[in-house]
């Protein structure tokens, strides 16, 4: 039905490339692989698939660190990205959408269904890609600038129950040591400095745009307790949460001469 269309497959199985490239193939699609999910990101920079079928557990890098980097980069973002994995926990095929997945197809699977939601995930993208906007200039960003992007909005999303440093830095492809100077090259601060900035960021929204409690807001930007949010807070901002909370407030209020 979309001859010119091309997929790209990744899948560290063989058996299941063989057998995708045999059904598609089928049905008059071009076809690409790749066997992780490093290579499918490299290969989809230059190639510029029109859609990504791509497994979740793989070596070298897994699907959900290849979905980062995909949608991080201006390059590839538009390229619609369909989970076909084994792993099919809710949690997990929530993590695949959050973080940019079109959909999530568990293993095993029907082929009608697998060929259902391509077309329909074309047919979207096409509906897309004709709007004016869709030939305005696509700016490149180096390597380190896809991580630096990368890692934080993954900060940024998961500020509340946020993963060590050496996580955060698998989570997006890289080693900490690396992240930490690509953070320094970046943002002029380290990993550390710009999560705790994103931390205080967040409280200082929500102590003047909410009702929410300190004990909640400290919660939510993810502090064990209270009085450690309250230290950081003051050690940032000059004043206890609360007092931040009334001047704004009084600020805000305050008739103009």
């Amino acid at each position: 039905m979309y001859p010119l269309s091309t997929i790209m497959l990744i899948d560290d199985s063989l058996d299941e490339l063989r057998l995708l490239s045999d059904m598609l193939r089928h049905e008059h699609f071009r076809l690409m692989v790749a066997t992780d999910g490093r290579q499918g990101y490299q290969r989809a920079i230059v190639a510029q698939p029109d859609l990504i079928v791509m497994d979740v557990a793989m070596p070298q890098m897994d699907g959900f660190t290849a979905c980062r980097l995909l949608k991080t980069d201006p390059v590839t973002c538009h390229i619609p990205v369909i989970f076909l994995s084994a792993k099919n926990s809710a949690e997990e095929r929530l993590q695949g959408l959050s973080i940019g997945g079109e959909d999530y197809i568990s293993k095993p699977f029907l082929e009608a269904e697998v060929l259902m939601r391509i077309r329909i995930h074309l047919n979207r993208l096409r509906g897309c890609l004709s709007q004016p906007d869709a030939e305005r200039a696509i700016k490149q960003l180096s390597p380190d600038e896809i991580i630096a992007r990368a890692a934080a909005n993954l900060i940024q999303d998961q500020l509340e129950a946020l993963p060590t440093v050496a996580k955060i830095a698998h989570m997006v492809g890289t080693h900490e040591k690396k992240l930490g100077r690509i953070f320094h090259n970046q943002f002029g601060m380290t990993v550390s400095t710009f999560i705790r900035e994103e931390r205080i960021s967040v409280a200082c929204k929500l102590l003047t745009g909410t009702e929410m409690s300190v004990r909640k807001i400290a919660a939510q930007v993810g502090f064990e307790n209270a009085g450690n949010f309250a230290t950081a807070f003051r050690e940032r901002m000059g004043m206890p949460p609360s007092d931040y909370r009334e001047a704004t407030r009084h600020f805000e209020n305050e008739p103009l001469t």
